[in-house]
């Protein structure tokens, strides 16, 4: 894969059982790509150690004054600088591939899981962790896979170095063959304390980096109720945990470095004393003895590479570890099989759509309303009936097990392919997201061609924010649709984002629509019109709207009341008005002395509000 390729066309089904096992499945899948690094890398690394051999082949013939000799080893020099450049630029070349591919892989995978999960993925992973893995963590996973077929390459130079020793020189060949795996494995030990205080640093860092972003995305709220210097104190403190850690961390990391320098330097020292006194006594030749010094000094270079190695394991494991948590997260709870879906026949239009955990039946081409007292339940019902499972936690924290999937025209959403899940049944909840970029493009989505957006952004009363959209557009932009909206539609308001959401997923216009309070933020006039809108539109299509609004309730065919997290009334809205106190209670927002005085009768109340006054 060269970085020309780019995307990958399957970026593959990652082991996400654990981060070293995800590190080991990134290697295996760049086979090719580290065999070419690690080939460069063998060539660079091969002329970095018979440079001191032709040194030693030159001094010898200085010495020995042969002319012919001299010129050979100079045309050796040459060959061994051209090895040492070419494989140099080439090792380069390929391992900055290695990690870029590496980086773009592990993005892909999570771009994909992102889709897969939607908004579940921030329900059962926090928001900051999965913008420290798509980033910082990408990157050190990349750097790992970069540095493995250096080190590799730097392993055989080693090598290479000790065993021409042992043969050129053979007395001083045994000292740097005991000394090196010594300087190379006396930073061992430290290894494991490094790496303890790294997780505990990538820790500290994953909480200020999550607090950063719940506090940025609460901005405005913060400001509005005088929160901002308490959340961002809390961040001064969080980013002064990280620094305390890091500087802990970096103490490591330094002293492992100092031993990287100090006992080479030390084995240096040995092998010339010892060479010198060889040489005295005349059992080595100069030649020999500068060879075995300048293979010492040329080993400090290779040697770099365990240390690097070594780090760059340290900082990729937890962060693999991170991205495999969320790579494991499956749509369903792990309760289906990966194959699972690609034998299951999506179902023929125009079925119902039945949550047998709730007992909520939206029958086919009808427009249904869903009143649920608790908020936090309607959101969590809106995820199910899209195919979305449930938070893990939750379930054993419930002690319960698997929901059953949600049925449309009797096949379970879960056993689907995720794409035709997604086409047959479509999900807003209550905070969609609008992407930067003008409204054509945000209007540019899978859709049946059945809708166009001008009939969407009508039934969604998007008139205005047309003009809007138009009004702050640069100079030369005559047609709203080319006028560009900033990231998440910040330039807009709360109402006119929702509105521009909501005329989105009518164009899509798949077959059902479940709708997570749609009007929450405009006024009840336009939350009137997009009512009628939202009916037109969607007539003989099956919509289901998650509301607590009379003016949307009293549109819908058929109104079901959920509390306790199952059905407890069906009806249309007057009729539920007027038999059911709790959906009464819900909609009207009475309170309990509300509701017991308007089930009495005349007498009843007139005794009632006298034993109020009484009272009183």
């Amino acid at each position: 894969m060269q970085i020309s390729d780019l995307p990958y066309p399957d970026p593959g089904v990652p082991d996400a059982r654990s981060g070293p096992r995800f590190l080991l499945w990134l290697g295996r899948g760049q086979l090719g790509g580290q065999l070419k690094s690690l080939c460069w890398g063998m060539l660079h690394f091969g002329g970095v150690a018979g440079l001191p051999y032709a040194v030693g082949l030159g001094v010898d013939a200085v010495v020995d004054r042969d002319g012919n000799r001299l010129v050979l080893v100079g045309a050796l020099l040459v060959l061994v600088g051209i090895a040492i450049a070419l494989g140099d630029t080439m090792l380069h070349r390929t391992a900055v591939t290695n990690w870029i591919t590496a980086a773009a892989r592990v993005q892909q995978l999570l771009a994909r899981k992102t889709a897969e999960l939607g908004s579940a993925l921030t329900r059962r992973v926090a928001a900051g962790e999965v913008v420290a893995v798509s980033t910082g963590d990408v990157e050190k996973i990349g750097w790992f896979v970069e540095a493995v077929s250096r080190f590799l390459a730097a392993v055989f130079s080693v090598v290479l170095v000790c065993v021409g020793l042992l043969f050129y020189a053979p007395e001083l060949g045994v000292v740097v063959a005991v000394g090196v795996p010594v300087v190379a494995l006396a930073s061992l030990p430290l290894l494991p304390r490094a790496t303890k205080r790294a997780d505990v640093q990538r820790e500290k860092a994953g909480k200020a980096t999550e607090l950063a972003s719940d506090t940025v995305a609460g901005l405005r709220v913060l400001r509005g109720i005088g929160g901002e210097e308490l959340f961002l104190g809390r961040y001064r403190e969080a980013s002064q945990e990280v620094r305390k850690a890091s500087v802990h961390s970096a103490r490591m990391w330094a002293l492992i470095s100092a031993l990287q320098v100090l006992l080479p330097g030390a084995l240096m020292i040995t092998v010339v004393w010892y060479g010198a006194t060889l040489a005295l006594d005349g059992r080595i030749a100069v030649g020999e003895l500068v060879a075995a010094f300048s293979a010492v000094a040329t080993l400090l270079y290779p040697l770099r590479h365990f240390e690097e190695i070594a780090m760059a394991y340290s900082f990729s494991r937890p962060s693999a570890k991170r991205a495999a948590r969320v790579l494991s997260l499956t749509r369903t709870g792990g309760t289906r099989t990966p194959d699972a879906a690609d034998t299951v026949e999506p179902p023929a239009p125009g079925g119902d759509l039945y949550d047998p955990l709730t007992g909520l039946l939206a029958p086919a081409g009808r427009f249904t309303a869903v009143v649920c007292g608790d908020p936090d339940l309607a959101g969590r019902l809106a995820e199910r009936l899209g195919g979305h499972a449930p938070d893990e936690d939750e379930d054993k924290e419930a002690g319960a097990e698997a929901a059953p999937s949600v049925l449309l025209g009797g096949v379970a959403l879960d056993e689907l392919a995720l794409d035709a899940a997604r086409r047959l049944v479509l999900v807003q909840d209550k905070d969609p997201v609008l992407l930067s970029g003008t409204l054509r493009e945000l209007f540019d989505v899978p859709a049946s061609g059945a809708v166009d957006p001008e009939a969407a952004l009508d039934a969604a009363q998007c008139a205005d924010v047309l003009d809007a959209v138009l009004q702050s557009a640069p100079e030369g932009v005559e047609d709203a649709m080319d006028a560009r909206i900033t990231e998440r539609g910040r330039s807009l308001s709360g109402g006119q984002r929702q509105r521009l959401a909501l005329a989105r997923s009518l164009v899509t216009d798949p077959e059902v629509l479940v709708l997570d309070e749609p009007t929450s933020a405009v006024d009840s006039h336009t939350e009137a019109r997009i009512a009628d809108g939202v009916a037109r539109l969607r007539e003989g299509r099956t919509t289901v709207v998650l509301a607590s609004s009379p003016l949307l309730l009293d549109r819908a065919d058929r109104v079901v009341l959920v509390d306790g997290g199952t059905v407890a009334a069906v009806g249309t809205h007057h009729e539920l008005l007027q038999r059911e106190p709790r959906y009464r209670a819900v909609v009207t927002r009475e309170t309990d002395e509300e509701q017991r005085l308007s089930g009495l009768g005349l007498t009843e109340l007139e005794e009632a509000l006298t034993e109020i006054e009484e009272s009183a």
